[in-house]
């Protein structure tokens, strides 16, 4: 009777995983951009794409960003903004989730008093 009863629990547990697994991106096909596209979108943004496939409605992107780190982002296959964002470095695994959605042109940087003529800005300690 007891296994019974965790037979039946687990049995009515599974659909609930798979449907909290979700898919990262709801676009419908017809409005992906293509493949050649994602990867324009990546290289704009500085990374050296190694792998580029569809994934869970997304297209997935590894490879490399400017500084050399091992990236895997999640691009939305219609506006190519990124979903999810992945980089590792030496053994430190970052991660950057559905936050603001990085623009795939990159503005230039607001003007900031403190980095005037290209120089770092000086601290004291007092």
């Amino acid at each position: 009777m007891k296994y019974l009863l965790i037979s039946a629990a687990a049995l009515v547990a599974l659909p609930v995983a798979v449907a909290l697994a979700g898919v990262d991106c709801r676009v419908l096909r017809g409005a992906w951009q293509p493949r050649e596209a994602a990867m324009q979108a990546a290289a704009g943004l500085g990374w050296h794409v190694e792998k580029i496939e569809a994934d869970d409605g997304c297209w997935e992107i590894k490879g490399r960003d400017a500084q050399g780190r091992r990236i895997k982002a999640k691009l939305d296959p219609a506006t190519l903004q990124v979903v999810k964002l992945r980089h590792k470095d030496g053994d430190r695994d970052h991660k950057r989730d559905r936050g603001e959605a990085a623009a795939v042109v990159p503005s230039a940087p607001s003007a900031n008093p403190l980095f005037q003529n290209g120089t770092p800005p000086v601290v004291r300690v007092n």
